[in-house]
């Protein structure tokens, strides 16, 4: 076995854990929505839950696969065109992530510290 059937062997073992992780969450998320929805019929909040945890899922492989291209170019294949194939994925994958935050979260992801600003309580006036 040579180096780079190796390192060929270790990227498709880390994208299986990038496609696993997608798979295995979205059951999850799927599964937990179906024990709410039947459990307490709250079916809002098990939505919104389920969005969230499916965002999260996808956003949790994708970086782990993006970590597989990384390593495929800059190891196994460093041509001038591996690596252009490699920035049009990773800007490809940047979009969906920033979309995903924003269908997670309800923001743009530089905009957090709006929703997470501690409310502030009124100090008693002295007369």
């Amino acid at each position: 076995m040579t180096y780079d059937q190796l390192i060929s062997d270790v990227v498709r073992v880390v994208e299986a854990i990038g496609a696993a992780i997608m798979i295995v969450g979205g059951l999850w998320a799927l599964v937990d929505y179906a024990v709410s929805v039947v459990g307490r019929g709250t079916r809002h909040d098990a939505y919104r839950q389920l969005r969230q945890r499916l965002g999260q899922a996808i956003l949790l492989g994708l970086e782990v696969l993006i970590v597989g291209d990384i390593v495929r170019t800059i190891i196994v294949d460093p041509t001038i065109e591996s690596v252009a194939v490699l920035g049009m994925i990773v800007v490809i994958r940047i979009v969906l992530s920033f979309s995903l935050e924003v269908e997670i979260d309800g923001v743009w992801p530089w905009n957090h510290w709006r929703i997470e600003r501690p409310v502030h309580e009124e100090s008693p006036r002295s007369s």
